[in-house]
């Protein structure tokens, strides 16, 4: 059986998990304590580990596939590849500095300026190719704190929202790298055809749930005569489907796939066409 790294715990590992659940991939066992369990109907051997350990155990190939944030991957420096961005735990690795300084922009730090963070590879990698000579303080957390206790000038740490830098009276001036959870493997797996065929319906499945989530299915009854202007208002994937309703007389059912965030104006623009009986239902996967 193929294996899959999950995390073990925090946001990504609920997220991901649920995504799964999605998907049809629900874990056989999800107690905290558990390290090992099968997703799906036997489609999946999946270990729970440190999301910071699954770009490794992926490289090395003690698992032929993961999910992890992409910011892990890039600091683990491995030669793996993404296969999709699940598009959860959205945030960035950003260059901060107290707010009292004086820089706006990577390129004014000073050569010698220590700069702590929980990334030093990235954040290495970043000032290299700034040509920025900064000297890296690798850290283990608590990056925030490091300028008031003079472990650091700057810092290099995970922001969302921005909210943290602001209690702890720091300043954003850079972005490093914008990272989401992503779907890993390691070059090559794909050689191996039950691999190849794994990982196709793994990102066919968990594509669709994705392609779903802000999509709805809506179905109308549509007067016959307001059919040439319907296209627009309904373009759905490849138009709406038309269908024609038993003892439906001059109607004929109208279904299409909208965005979420259009539903309110297009029930409207439908109402203004003389459309009846409409009703917008979610969607669990969407195959284009």
């Amino acid at each position: 059986m193929l294996r899959i790294a999950l995390p073990n715990k925090g946001r990504l590992a609920e997220e991901a998990l649920e995504l799964l659940e999605l998907a049809g991939l629900a874990p056989e066992a999800r107690h905290t304590r558990s390290l090992q369990t099968t997703l799906g109907p036997g489609a999946f051997d999946a270990i729970f580990v440190r999301a910071n350990d699954i770009p490794e155990f992926v490289a090395d190939g003690a698992a032929h596939f993961g999910i992890t944030g992409g910011d892990l991957v890039a600091e683990s420096g491995r030669a793996l590849e993404t296969v999709l961005d699940l598009g959860f735990g959205k945030c960035r690795l950003a260059i901060a500095v107290r707010d009292d300084s004086s820089i706006h922009a990577a390129r004014e730090i000073e050569p010698g300026t220590r700069v702590a963070t929980t990334f030093p590879n990235v954040t290495r990698r970043f000032f290299e190719n700034a040509g920025v000579a900064a000297d890296i303080v690798p850290i283990s957390g608590a990056a925030e704190i490091a300028p008031y206790l003079g472990v650091a000038d700057i810092i290099v740490d995970l922001v969302s929202t921005g909210s943290t830098l602001r209690m702890n009276g720091l300043r954003e001036i850079e972005t490093v790298l914008e990272s989401s959870a992503v779907l890993i493997t390691r070059p090559g797996v794909d050689a191996d055809p039950d691999a190849a065929r794994a990982l196709r319906e793994l990102r066919t499945a968990l594509q669709s749930v994705l392609r779903a989530r802000d999509q709805r299915y809506l179905m109308a009854n549509i007067p016959r005569s307001a059919l040439p202007r319907l296209r627009d208002i309904l373009p759905g994937i490849n138009g709406p489907t038309i269908v024609d309703i038993l003892n439906g007389g001059d109607h004929v059912a109208a279904h299409a796939v909208v965005p979420s965030s259009s539903v309110y104006r297009v029930i409207a623009q439908l109402e203004d066409l003389g459309a009846s009986g409409i009703l917008v239902t979610r969607i669990e996967r969407l195959v284009p």
